[in-house]
């Protein structure tokens, strides 16, 4: 009887996630990581979320490195694609843009502030935009290569309370529908992923229980 093959699905791949320490990031770099990726989890501004996360899959016979960028600063984003073919000797065939931000006081549009507005679409759209850009020049053509955005379900349901926040991935979506027709014939694809209410720090930010229970029973039942 022929041995087991050992080989996972991601083998000889390199994968980049923004936002890759925390929440729905976190969870997205472990499962690339698992698949056989090495992995490079982008942060902010906390190393030690990072570092953990590096420990963990390192503990478990998985490669990654934690590295710091501001994806908003087209430098850092560049930077933080060197340090991938740095550390792993290979561009990205992967590229995941997680990293966002919201704003958790929930203002009507009458009551954003203009700072508040700008932030969360340097993060979010800006980030993005750099990210997917600097993918798109640096994923080696008919490698598989893969690139996946994230949205948010707001963008659909328009609560109120989240104007600039579903504004910002509207742009985000439309972006990667774009995106994905220029870089087609590179045979990479380009995705973008909408979640509905997941429980992480950045959902649970400025709601209370209340909040919650609604959000588990939209019809009360």
């Amino acid at each position: 009887m022929a041995a087991a093959s050992t080989t996972t699905p991601l083998d000889g791949r390199v994968a980049l996630v923004t936002g890759g320490s925390r929440g729905i990031g976190r969870e997205v770099s472990s499962h690339l990581a698992a698949l056989g990726a090495r992995v490079v989890v982008n942060y902010a501004s906390n190393p030690a979320k990072a570092e953990e996360l590096v420990a963990e899959l390192a503990s478990r016979g998985l490669r990654a490195v934690a590295v710091r960028a501001d994806v908003s600063d087209p430098a850092a984003v560049r930077a933080l694609f060197d340090r991938a073919e740095e550390a792993f000797g290979s561009p990205p065939h992967i590229v995941v843009a997680c990293a966002g931000i919201m704003d958790a006081k929930y203002p009507a549009l009458a009551d954003t502030a203009v700072e508040d507005f700008d932030a969360t679409f340097a993060v979010n759209t800006r980030g993005k935009f750099l990210v997917c850009r600097e993918a798109a020049r640096r994923i080696p053509p008919n490698s598989g290569g893969r690139i996946v955005t994230f949205s948010s379900s707001t963008v659909a349901v328009l609560p109120p309370g989240y104007a600039a926040y579903a504004a910002s991935n509207a742009a985000v979506e439309a972006m990667t529908r774009i995106l994905a027709k220029e870089v087609a014939a590179k045979g990479i694809t380009a995705n973008v992923v909408a979640p509905g209410p997941v429980r992480t720090e950045l959902f649970l930010a400025g709601k209370d229980e209340a909040f919650l229970e609604r959000v588990k029973k939209p019809l009360g039942v």
